[in-house]
C-alpha cells in the first residue's frame, strides 16, 4: 500500500480515444447500478399490480442479487477469452434485452425473467470497467481514473430509490424500465461505433465443470446469507432452513477452490476464475479492507432506513433524503480521493479513514429514541467520506499490484468479493437487531446492538488497515509487479 507513483510525462500521457471510453463505460455502469436498487420502493405497487405476495415480490432484488453472484466470477474467464468490445457488446446487448422484458411484463414470471438477464449482463460490466482502466491509464494516473467507479458505486445506489419513488409519483412501475431502455440503448450504440481497446484474449476451454461448481458455491453462500437476514427480519420462512444453502455453498466453494488450483498447476484445462492473486499480500490484505468496508457500507444502508422509520417514527421519504447526501459526498469524494492517491499512495489516506470509520461506527451506537435527524445524516455523510477514502485507494492498488494477466481475474474476484461482503454484513446486522428487539418490531435497543457488532468491525478494519500500511513498497511499479 505505498505505491510509488511513476513520474514521466510520457508515463502520463493517455492512449487517444481513452477518455471517452471510460466514460461510455462509466455511464453504462452507472446506468446498470442505478437499475439495480431502483426496484425497491416500487415493490409496494407491484404487489398490488401483478397480484403478488411481498415474499414472492422480494425475489425481484434477490434474484438479482443471485444472479450477479453467479455470473461474477466467471468475468475473469470472458474477459480473458474475448476482446473488450464483444464483451461490452454482450454486456449492454443483454442489459437492453432484460430491461425490455421488464417494461412490458405481462405477469411476475417475465418480470423476473427480465430482472435475470439484466442482472447477467450488469454482472459483467464492473470488471469490465476496472480491468479497461488497467490497460488504458498509466500507474500514475490510475487513482485519479479509478475514483470515477466510486460514482457508480456510491450514487447509483443511492439515487435509484430517490429516482425510484419519483417516477413512481409520476407515473407507472413500468416507465421506470422505459426510461432507461433508451439510454441503454444510446449506449450500447456508442459502444459499437467507438469502443476499440487492444487486448490479448486465449482460446483456452471453458471448464464446465467449474462454472456449475461455482454457481453453487455463491449462489448458495449468497442466498443463505440473505435468507438469514429476511427470516430474522420477518420475511417469510421457506421449507429449507437458511443454513442449509450456507453449508451447501460453503462446501461447494471449497471444491471449487481445489479445482482451480488443480487446474491451475497444468491439466491442459485453464482455471475458471485464477487465484493467483491471492499470492499476492498487499492484494490481499486490501481485498479484507474492502470486505469490512463493504459490511459497513451495507449495515447502515439497511439499519438506517429501519431505525428512521420504526424507531424515530418518520417516512419512508425521510429515510430516503438521509442516506442520499452520504451517497452523493462518497461520489463527488472520489475523483478528488484518486488524484490525492496518485500523490501520495494508499497509506495516508486508507490509515485515517479506516480511523474515521471506527469512530463513525462507535458513533452509531448512540443512537436512541430521541436522537436528532441532523446526527443521523451527519453520521452517514461520516460514513461515507470514511469509504471514499478508502474504497478507490484500496482498489487501484489492490489491482495495480497484479500483472496484467491477472487483471480481469483480480477484479472479478474484487466485485464477487463485494457481493458477498454486502450479503454477509446484512444479514448479520439484521440478526443481531432482531435478536436484541424487546418484542417483534424494531427498537433502538437492537438498533443499538446492531451497530455495536459494526462497530466492533471496525476495529478490525483499523487493526488490518495497520498491518497493511507496513508492506515494503514493491521493487517495481505497480504493473510490472508479479504474483
Amino acid at each position: 500500500m505505498t505505491t510509488e507513483p511513476a513520474t514521466g510525462r510520457d508515463a502520463e500521457r493517455l492512449p487517444a480515444g481513452a477518455l471517452l471510453i471510460i466514460s461510455l463505460l462509466v455511464g453504462s455502469a452507472f446506468v446498470m447500478i442505478l437499475n439495480e436498487t431502483i426496484m425497491s420502493v416500487a415493490l409496494p405497487a407491484l404487489i398490488a399490480d401483478l397480484r403478488v405476495t411481498p415474499a414472492t415480490a422480494q425475489w425481484l432484488t434477490s434474484g438479482f442479487l443471485l444472479t450477479m453472484a453467479v455470473v461474477i466470477p466467471i468475468t475473469g474467464y470472458l474477459l480473458g477469452r474475448f476482446p473488450p468490445r464483444s464483451v461490452y457488446l454482450a454486456s449492454m446487448g443483454l442489459f437492453s434485452t432484460g430491461t425490455l422484458l421488464c417494461a412490458v411484463a405481462p405477469a411476475f414470471g417475465f418480470l423476473l425473467a427480465g430482472r435475470v438477464v439484466q442482472a447477467t449482463g450488469t454482472a459483467v460490466m464492473i470488471p469490465l470497467l476496472m480491468t479497461t482502466i488497467l490497460r488504458l491509464v498509466p500507474a500514475s494516473r490510475r487513482g485519479q481514473t479509478m475514483g470515477t467507479i466510486s460514482i457508480v458505486i456510491a450514487v447509483a445506489p443511492a439515487v435509484g430509490p430517490t429516482l425510484s419513488g419519483v417516477i413512481l409519483s409520476a407515473l407507472g412501475w413500468r416507465w421506470m424500465f422505459w426510461i432507461v431502455l433508451p439510454i441503454a440503448l444510446v449506449a450500447l450504440v456508442a459502444g459499437a461505433l467507438r469502443l476499440r481497446v487492444a487486448a490479448e484474449t486465449t482460446r483456452a476451454p471453458l471448464d464446465v465443470a467449474s462454472v456449475l461448481i461455482s454457481a453453487v458455491a455463491f449462489s448458495g453462500i449468497v442466498y443463505g446469507l440473505s435468507a438469514i437476514g429476511e427470516s430474522a427480519a420477518g420475511g417469510a420462512h421457506t421449507a429449507v432452513p437458511p443454513w442449509v444453502p450456507l453449508v451447501l455453498g460453503a462446501v461447494a466453494l471449497a471444491v471449487f477452490v481445489h479445482r482451480q488450483v488443480r487446474l491451475q498447476r497444468g491439466t491442459g484445462t485453464a482455471p475458471l476464475l485464477d487465484l493467483r492473486p491471492f499470492a499476492v499480500r498487499r492484494y490481499s490484505l486490501s481485498l479484507v479492507l474492502v470486505a469490512t468496508g463493504f459490511m459497513s457500507l451495507f449495515g447502515a444502508i439497511i439499519l438506517l432506513p429501519l431505525y428512521i422509520q420504526e424507531v424515530l417514527g418518520d417516512s419512508a421519504f425521510v429515510a430516503g433524503l438521509v442516506v442520499l447526501p452520504g451517497g452523493l459526498v462518497m461520489g463527488l469524494l472520489g475523483p478528488f480521493v484518486g488524484r490525492a492517491y496518485d500523490r501520495v499512495g494508499a497509506r495516508p489516506l486508507v490509515l485515517p479513514g479506516s480511523v474515521l470509520l471506527a469512530i463513525v461506527m462507535w458513533g452509531f451506537t448512540t443512537l436512541a429514541a430521541a436522537t436528532p435527524i441532523w446526527l443521523v445524516v451527519a453520521l452517514h455523510v461520516g460514513l461515507s467520506a470514511a469509504l471514499a477514502l478508502m474504497f478507490t485507494p484500496l482498489m487501484t492498488d489492490a489491482l495495480g499490484s497484479l500483472p496484467g494477466e491477472l487483471y480481469s481475474h483480480g477484479s472479478a474476484i474484487l466485485t464477487t468479493l463485494q457481493q458477498v461482503a454486502g450479503a454477509a454484513g446484512t444479514a448479520l446486522f439484521i440478526t443481531v437487531m432482531t435478536l436484541a428487539s424487546a418484542g417483534a418490531g424494531v427498537d433502538a435497543a437492537g438498533v443499538h446492538a446492531a451497530f455495536l457488532v459494526a462497530a466492533g468491525v471496525s476495529l478490525v478494519t483499523v487493526v488490518v488497515a495497520v498491518a497493511a500500511s507496513r508492506l515494503p513498497a514493491p521493487a517495481a511499479a505497480p504493473q510490472d509487479a508479479r504474483a
